[in-house]
C-alpha cells in the first residue's frame, strides 16, 4: 500500500484510477484492458509529479525527506555493495542497532560502510531507535573508522537521522563527548570519506558522521542544525510556523549547495526516491564512483588537507568573513557586529557550528 503526503492528493486519485484500469476484473463486469487509457493516465501522473516536485517549498521537502517509504541505509547497503560483513559493538558498553557498519566491496574495492538506519516498520523502528544513535553507536563508528584508516580503506557513510538520541541514559554515558570525538576522528582521517545524506541530516547526530571529504545529498533530503518544528518552537513559541523556520534555516539541498555546505546534489526520480528505487540506486552508484575516483591519485596528507580546507572555507563567500584565502581563519576576520545588526538574520547551518569549533581549536 502506497503512502501519500498531503500535497499529493491528485497523484493518489490518479494512481487509484490507474490501478483500476490495470485490473478491470475488480470492477462490475469483465472488460478489456484499455492500454491507451493506461498510457495516458501514466503520462498524466508523471507530468503531475514533475510539476509538484519541481516547486516544493522547504516544509514539503522536509516531509518528503521523512517519507516512510523512502529508501533507507539498509536498502542502499544491500543493493550497492557486495560481501558486506556487519561488525558490532563499541568494546566499552554494547551494540547500537541504529547504525549499521561493516566492511564490503564496491566495484571490487574494499570499503567501510556506515549507515544510520531508521527501520521500515514499527517493530524495526523501535529496534533501531528511529535512527537516533546513542554514545555506543558513535564509539563503534570511531573504532571502525580508525581501523579503516590504518588499512587505507575508504569510507562511505549514509546519513539519515532526526538527531542523536537525547535520553537520560545516553547523556549519562557521554553523548556529547562521543559526538565530539566522532567529529574529531572524521576530520583527522587520511583516507577518503564520502557522506551521502539520504533523508534527514539532523543536528549533531548527522554532523558527527558527515564531517567528510565529500558530502553528497539526495535532491529531496534535508540537512539542518535543528528540526523545523523545534526551531519554530524556540523562535516563535509556535511549532505551526515550521514553514517559516524551514525557509530561514536553508535546509534544502539547493540552498546548501549554494552555501558550499555540500558538494553535490544527487537527483531523484519525479515523485521522490521512493517512487523509483532502481533509478535512485543507479544515481547514487554513479555519484559514488565519481567521488571515490577523485581521491585515487591523492596522498593521505593531501586528503587530510583537502578536507580541512573544505570546512574552513565554508561561509567565507556568504558574509561570515572578509577574505576567501585558504589559510587558517582568525576570529578577527569575522564581522560579528555586522551579522548581529543585520536586518535579515539567517539561522546557522551545521557547517557554521563546525566552523566555530575550528576557530576555537585554531
Amino acid at each position: 500500500m502506497k503512502n501519500y503526503l498531503n500535497f499529493e492528493k491528485e497523484i493518489k486519485e490518479l494512481d487509484e484510477e490507474l490501478e483500476k484500469l490495470k485490473d478491470p476484473y475488480n470492477q462490475s463486469g469483465i472488460s478489456e484492458v484499455d492500454t491507451q487509457k493506461i498510457s495516458e493516465t501514466q503520462d498524466e501522473i508523471n507530468n503531475k509529479l514533475k510539476s509538484i516536485y519541481s516547486n516544493l517549498d522547504p516544509w514539503q521537502t522536509t516531509m518528503v525527506a521523512r517519507h516512510e517509504d523512502r529508501p533507507k541505509s539498509k536498502f542502499f547497503i544491500d543493493n550497492l555493495f557486495d560481501e558486506f560483513i556487519s561488525l558490532s559493538g563499541d568494546r566499552y558498553y554494547g551494540e547500537d542497532k541504529s547504525v549499521i557498519a561493516g566492511f564490503a566491496k564496491f566495484n571490487n574495492q574494499s570499503i567501510l560502510v556506515i549507515g544510520q538506519e531508521k527501520g521500515d516498520d514499527l517493530d524495526s523502528r523501535i529496534e533501531r531507535n528511529f535512527g537516533m544513535m546513542r554514545p555506543e553507536g558513535y564509539r563503534k563508528t570511531i573504532r571502525l573508522m580508525e581501523l579503516a584508516d590504518r588499512f587505507q580503506i575508504p569510507i562511505v557513510l549514509f546519513i539519515d537521522t532526526p538527531g542523536a538520541y537525547p535520553g537520560v541514559g545516553a547523556e549519562e554515558r557521554g553523548q556529547a563527548e562521543a559526538i565530539a570525538k566522532s567529529i574529531e576522528c572524521c576530520m583527522n582521517l587520511k583516507i577518503p570519506t564520502i557522506a551521502i545524506i539520504i533523508g534527514e541530516g539532523g543536528s549533531g547526530g548527522a554532523i558527527a558522521l558527515a564531517s567528510s571529504s565529500r558530502v553528497l545529498m539526495l535532491e529531496n533530503a534535508i540537512y539542518s542544525v535543528i528540526s523545523p518544528e523545534g526551531c519554530a518552537t524556540i523562535l516563535w513559541r509556535d511549532p505551526k510556523k515550521m514553514l517559516d523556520a524551514a525557509k530561514a534555516m536553508k535546509l534544502s539541498a539547493k540552498d546548501l549547495l549554494e552555501l558550499n555546505v555540500i558538494d553535490e546534489i544527487i537527483m531523484e526520480p519525479p515523485g521522490g526516491a521512493h517512487r523509483d528505487k532502481d533509478q535512485i540506486l543507479l544515481n547514487v552508484r554513479t555519484s559514488l564512483m565519481k567521488s571515490l575516483s577523485n581521491f585515487q591519485s591523492m596522498s593521505g596528507e593531501e586528503i587530510f588537507n583537502n578536507r580541512k580546507n573544505k570546512f574552513l572555507n565554508i561561509g567565507r563567500n556568504k558574509g561570515f568573513a572578509n577574505t576567501a584565502d585558504t589559510g587558517s581563519l582568525k576570529a578577527s576576520q569575522i564581522d560579528i557586529i555586522k551579522i548581529l545588526h543585520s536586518k535579515k538574520i539567517i539561522l546557522p547551518s551545521l557547517a557554521v557550528l563546525i566552523l566555530i569549533l575550528l576557530l576555537i581549536i585554531l
